[in-house]
C-alpha cells in the first residue's frame, strides 16, 4: 500500500507517455488514460493500467476516477492534467466553436478532473496535481491565439488553486514545456486546415 498512484491524462503520445514510462520506471502505480480504446488497448499491451478518459465528456472523466478509486482502495496520490491540443490560426479566422472546444479540452477539462479529485485527496491528507501547461501560457506568439489564451487561463486557475490549497498538504505544479519531439504540431497543422476557407 506504499506505491504511490498517479492518474495522467493524454498518455497515447507525447509527453503523456513518456511520463507514464518515466514513472512506472520509477516505482509508481501509473493509471495512463487516454480518449480513444484502440490506444488504451496499446497502453495495456505496454503493461499500464489504462482506462479510457476523455476530457471533453464529464461523464468519462466520473467513470474513470471511479474505477481507479475501486482499484486503489481510496486512494489518489497525484493527477497530471497533460491531455491537450494546440489550435493554429489567425484569431481572426479561428470561429467561436474552435475557441470553445480549446478551452473545453485545455481548461474545462482539467478543472473537472481536479474538482473530482481534490475530495479524495482532502480525505487521504494529501496530494500533488500537475498541471502541462506551455511556454505558450507564458508568452504569446502570432497564429496561437487560442492555444495562447487556454493555456494562460491554466495558469491562473492552478496558481489561484495553490493559494487556496495553501494550507494543506496538497501541491500544485505548472510545467511549461517549450518546443519538444511530438504530435503537437502534426496535430496542431490538421486543426489548422479547418480555419482555411477553400
Amino acid at each position: 500500500m506504499n506505491e504511490k498512484s498517479i492518474l495522467i491524462t493524454g498518455c497515447s503520445s507525447g509527453i503523456g507517455l513518456a511520463a507514464a514510462h518515466t514513472l512506472k520506471a520509477r516505482g509508481y502505480r501509473v493509471f495512463a488514460t487516454a480518449r480513444k480504446a484502440a490506444d488504451v488497448g496499446t497502453l495495456k499491451a505496454q503493461g499500464f493500467e489504462s482506462i479510457q478518459l476523455d476530457v471533453n465528456d464529464n461523464a468519462s472523466m466520473r467513470e474513470a476516477v471511479a474505477q481507479i478509486m475501486l482499484l486503489t482502495h481510496g486512494r489518489l496520490d497525484a493527477l497530471f492534467n497533460n491531455a491537450g491540443y494546440m489550435q493554429a490560426g489567425a484569431i481572426e479566422d479561428i470561429t467561436p466553436a474552435m475557441e470553445r472546444a480549446q478551452f473545453e479540452t485545455n481548461v474545462f477539462g482539467p478543472m473537472e478532473l481536479i474538482r473530482l479529485v481534490l475530495p479524495i485527496m482532502r480525505k487521504q491528507g494529501h496530494g500533488r496535481i500537475i498541471q502541462n501547461s506551455s511556454i505558450l501560457g507564458i508568452i504569446t506568439m502570432p497564429y496561437y491565439g487560442a492555444y495562447n489564451a487556454s493555456k494562460f487561463a491554466l495558469e491562473g486557475y492552478s496558481n489561484t488553486l495553490r493559494q487556496e490549497l495553501r494550507k494543506t498538504d496538497i501541491h500544485v505544479s505548472i510545467i511549461n514545456p517549450g518546443p519538444i519531439i511530438s504530435k503537437l504540431r502534426d496535430n496542431a497543422y490538421q486543426h489548422f486546415q479547418q480555419t482555411i476557407t477553400p
